[in-house]
């Protein structure tokens, strides 16, 4: 089964956990703590709420499993929007005008490092993983490197940056949990 088609079933399974008024945002999947996590969102005209699955499509109560999802499905999205400074294709497209009019020493290097990171950016949905997180982490990184940066890593700061944003958010999914949380 692909992770397309276990995101619909999921999507199908928690449909029945939302209230009145209420509907399924979207679903992330994360792999934490040795599981799939399913991370649902739901909105209402009254605010939002959360409710993970299991793979087996039952409510998660464990506090630290929901809570180590949300984090690492927040961290990977920052990674993918901060990867390549967050506009990886047109940064593809200036390297290869430059190539064209310059070739400049080390382009076909920096290309191939671009190449690279757009190849480990997976197509949503996909599964947020540590895994995932440390292969866009090393990709940017080689990318930074090969464009001669050899300071502080700008996906680094970025990273680093959005620490306050994933904490108000895992806080958000801890607050409007569906389920009390073990």
């Amino acid at each position: 089964m692909t992770v397309a088609e276990d995101v619909g079933r999921i999507a199908s399974a928690a449909a029945a956990f939302a209230e009145a008024g209420e509907e399924l945002a979207g679903v992330l999947v994360a792999e934490t703590l040795g599981r799939l996590v399913y991370l649902c969102a739901f909105e209402s005209a009254e605010g939002h709420a959360w409710l993970a699955l299991g793979a087996d499509a039952e409510a998660l109560t464990e506090r630290r499993l929901v809570l180590e999802a949300a984090s690492l499905g927040a961290l990977c999205e920052v990674a993918e929007e901060s990867a390549g400074g967050g506009h990886l294709p047109e940064l593809q497209a200036r390297l290869a005008e430059l190539r064209e009019t310059a070739n400049p020493e080390g382009i076909e290097e920096a290309e191939a490092a671009a190449a690279a990171l757009a190849e480990t950016l997976q197509a949503e949905p996909r599964i947020a993983s540590g895994a995932y997180l440390d292969a866009v982490g090393s990709a940017s990184r080689r990318l930074e490197q090969a464009l001669g940066e050899s300071g502080v890593s700008p996906f680094a700061a970025a990273m680093q940056s959005a620490f306050g944003s994933v904490e108000t958010l895992v806080d958000d999914v801890d607050r409007n949990y569906k389920v009390s949380l073990e």
